[in-house]
C-alpha cells in the first residue's frame, strides 16, 4: 500500500496481488469529497427509534435500555466506516483511524447521542451521524490524513456533560452518586456501558495529546433559520451559574393584615425577578438572565408569604462579566429588602459551567472552508451548553451550526432539514482537512 500526497490533493494507490495480476484504484482528490446527505438523514432517523415515544420525539435519556441499544447501533456504524471501536473508563466510545504519521497527536471530533426526556432527533446525534459520515466518506474515497482521526460519541451530555467532564479529568467524584434520568447513580449507568467508575482517571487526558477537537451540532436557537445563514461559526460558548434568591418575610393571615402591615416575601420576590430583568438587559451584549422556578411558602390562598425560593440563571461569554452581573443584582436586593422590610439571600448552587471561547484560527478555518464550499456563514457564541466546553480546557477547540427550524429544541417538535445537515458535515469534514495540513483547506488570513 503506498501513500502520494500531490498540490495538496490525497491519493492512495492500492495494489492488490491476484492470480490476474495488479489492480490500480485512485481515490477522488481530497478537495472534491462531499458526505451524502440522505444516508445521514436515515441513520439520524433510525437512530431515533431506539427509545421514541409514542407521541412523537425521542426519550434516549443516558444509561437507558433505549441508550444501550442506540450506542450498539453506532459502534457497529463505526465499524462499517473502518473505525477501531473502544470503550473508556467512563462510557465514552471511540472510534480509531490511524493516520500516515504516528508522531502527530489525533484530530478529535464528534458529539452525544443521548437526548432530553421527550425531546428531539436532531440534537447531539446529528453531530455524531455527521462525524462518523466524514470517517465513512474518507474510507471509501481511500484518503488518510497524516494525524490519526479520532470520532467520540460522549456519554450523557444531558446529564451535565458527564463524559467530556471525565475526559479531561475535570469530573467531580460526589456526581458518581447523583441520580440520572434512568433511575440509577450516574456510577451504576457507567458500569452498565461497559466503563469503570473506579477508574476514571483512565479515561483522563491531558494537554498536548490532541491536536484540535471539532463538534458539529444544531444551533437549537432561531438565529440562522430566521436569517437563512447555513452555518454558524461559533465563538464561544457561554459560562452558567445558578443561584437560589431566598427572601424571607412573615407569614400571616391575609385577611386580617392591613396592606402597610405586611411583610410579603412574594411582592419582594417579584420586584426581585423585575430587578434581574432589568439589570440584565440595561447593557448590550449576549448576556442572558433567567429566573426559572418559583417557590411561595406556605402556599395557600388565605396566607400572606413568609418565605419565597427563586431560581437564578446567568449566562454569558464571560464568566468575569457573569460575576458582576450577580453582584448587581444582590446589591438592588439589599434595596428591596429594606423597602419590603423582608430579608433576601443568595445561595450558591454546585450548577457551574465555565464559559469557554473556541481557538481563533479553528474559527477562521470554519469560516473560510464554508466560504470556499459556497455556503454563507455567521459568526455567533452559543448560548447553550455542550461537551465542546469542557473539552476546550485541554485542546484548542472549535463549533460548527447548522439551523434549527424555528429555533425549537428539546422538544419532539426539532427538527434540522437533511441538507442543512449535510452543509455542516461538509465543513466539517473540509475543515478536518485543513487542520490536517490540505494547503487548499488552511485558514491563511487572520481572524476577521
Amino acid at each position: 500500500m503506498q501513500f502520494i500526497q500531490i498540490s495538496g490533493r490525497s491519493l492512495l494507490a492500492v495494489f492488490f496481488l491476484t492470480t490476474w495480476g495488479f489492480t490500480l484504484l485512485a481515490a477522488t482528490p481530497a478537495s472534491d469529497l462531499r458526505v451524502n446527505a440522505g444516508r445521514i438523514e436515515a441513520r439520524i432517523l433510525q437512530l431515533g427509534t431506539f427509545g421514541a415515544n409514542p407521541g412523537g420525539g425521542v426519550s434516549r435519556v443516558a444509561f437507558s435500555a433505549a441508550d444501550l441499544q442506540g450506542r450498539e447501533y453506532l459502534m457497529a456504524l463505526m465499524r462499517e466506516a473502518k473505525l477501531e471501536v473502544t470503550v473508556d473508563a467512563a462510557g465514552n466510545i471511540i472510534g480509531h483511524r490511524a493516520g500516515s504519521d504516528p508522531a502527530l497527536p489525533p484530530i478529535l471530533f464528534g458529539s452525544h447521542s443521548d437526548s432530553v426526556p421527550n425531546g428531539g432527533n436532531y440534537d447531539g446525534q446529528a453531530g455524531v451521524l455527521a462525524a462518523i459520515e466524514v470517517a465513512q466518506v474518507l474510507f471509501e474515497n481511500h484518503v488518510v490524513t497524516r494525524h490519526a482521526l479520532e470520532v467520540i460519541i460522549f456519554v450523557d451530555e444531558e446529564g451535565g456533560l458527564i463524559g467530556s467532564k471525565s475526559f479531561v479529568g475535570h469530573l467531580s467524584p460526589g456526581v458518581l452518586a447523583e441520580q440520572s434520568h434512568a433511575g440509577v447513580t450516574i456510577a451504576e449507568g457507567i458500569r452498565r456501558l461497559g466503563g469503570d467508575p473506579e477508574h476514571l482517571d483512565h479515561a483522563a487526558h491531558r494537554s498536548g495529546e490532541y491536536a484540535a477537537f471539532l463538534e458539529m451540532h444544531i444551533e437549537q436557537g432561531a438565529v440562522l433559520d430566521s436569517e437563512g445563514i447555513d452555518i454558524g461559526v461559533v465563538t464561544g460558548i457561554v459560562g452558567i451559574d445558578w443561584w437560589d434568591m431566598i427572601v424571607q418575610g412573615m407569614a400571616n393571615h391575609a385577611g386580617t393584615t392591613p396592606m402597610d402591615r405586611r411583610q410579603d416575601a412574594l411582592i419582594a420576590a417579584a420586584q426581585l425577578v423585575l430587578a434581574v430583568n432589568r439589570i440584565i438587559t440595561s447593557e448590550p451584549g449576549a448576556q442572558v438572565g433567567t429566573v426559572g422556578r418559583i417557590r411561595a411558602e406556605p402556599g395557600a390562598p388565605n396566607v400572606i408569604p413568609g418565605r419565597v425560593v427563586a431560581s437564578l440563571e446567568i449566562r454569558d461569554l464571560s464568566n468575569a462579566r457573569i460575576l458582576d452581573l450577580f453582584a448587581r443584582i444582590e446589591t438592588e436586593a439589599l434595596g428591596i429588602a429594606r423597602a419590603t422590610g423582608t430579608t433576601i439571600s443568595f445561595r450558591k448552587s454546585p450548577i457551574h459551567e465555565t464559559a469557554a471561547a473556541t481557538d481563533g484560527a479553528i474559527r477562521n478555518t470554519i469560516a473560510n472552508v464554508a466560504r470556499r464550499l459556497g455556503y454563507s456563514s455567521k459568526r455567533m457564541p452559543s448560548g447553550a451548553g455542550h461537551d465542546a466546553q469542557a473539552i476546550a480546557s485541554i485542546m484548542p477547540m472549535g463549533m460548527i451550526f447548522v439551523p434549527s427550524v424555528g429555533g425549537i429544541s428539546h422538544s419532539p417538535e426539532e427538527f434540522s432539514d437533511s441538507e442543512a445537515v449535510a452543509r455542516g458535515a461538509n465543513v466539517l469534514l473540509h475543515t478536518i482537512l485543513a487542520l490536517d495540513g490540505n494547503p487548499r483547506e488552511r485558514s491563511l488570513k487572520p481572524e476577521e
